[in-house]
């Protein structure tokens, strides 16, 4: 029986992973921290619905999350050649890394709905490496970005 790994929660130091972006550049985690806050997105595939709702969503907030100091990035199963013709189709201006063997996935401890489809689960993780908030649902593809802009919101408020 394979052990199961822990679910990655609030207050737990973010896994550090490198995956490739859509270019095919090697991204590190722990090279985006320190600088900015990330908001790490882990979603099921894409050009489906529910993931191009979600895409597009932090692509419309983009300005926002930039503005508080974050960095938004996706991950799935996806190619590096399909996250870049994803990203140009849809005009999508943060990374998204191709998990192509899920290890980065399985690393969160992010679990597949029904057993079946890759689960959605978003991360705000601060620039300590903190995570300050997880935000799983598969259904509620949109209110994903707009979660993690009120947690950033919380984050900016308090004193440094």
């Amino acid at each position: 029986m394979k052990r199961k790994r822990n679910k990655v929660r609030v207050g737990d130091i973010a896994p550090d992973f490198t995956l490739p972006d859509q270019g095919g550049k090697p991204v590190w985690l722990r090279d985006l921290l320190g600088h900015k806050t990330v908001v790490l997105y882990f979603y099921p595939k894409d050009e489906t619905p529910g993931c191009v709702l979600e895409a597009r969503a932090f692509r419309d907030s983009y300005e926002e999350f930039t503005a508080q100091g974050a960095e938004v990035v996706g991950v799935s199963s996806d190619s590096v050649r399909s996250h870049r013709r994803f990203t140009e189709r849809h005009a999508l201006p943060f990374l998204l890394l191709s998990d192509r063997d899920g290890a980065v996935r399985e690393l969160y401890g992010v679990e597949r709905t029904l057993g079946l489809v890759p689960g959605r689960v978003t991360y705000v993780i601060d620039k300590a490496g903190v995570v300050r908030q997880v935000y799983s649902s598969q259904l509620l593809a949109t209110r994903h970005s707009r979660e993690a802009l009120s947690v950033l919101a919380t984050l900016a408020e308090r004193p440094t």
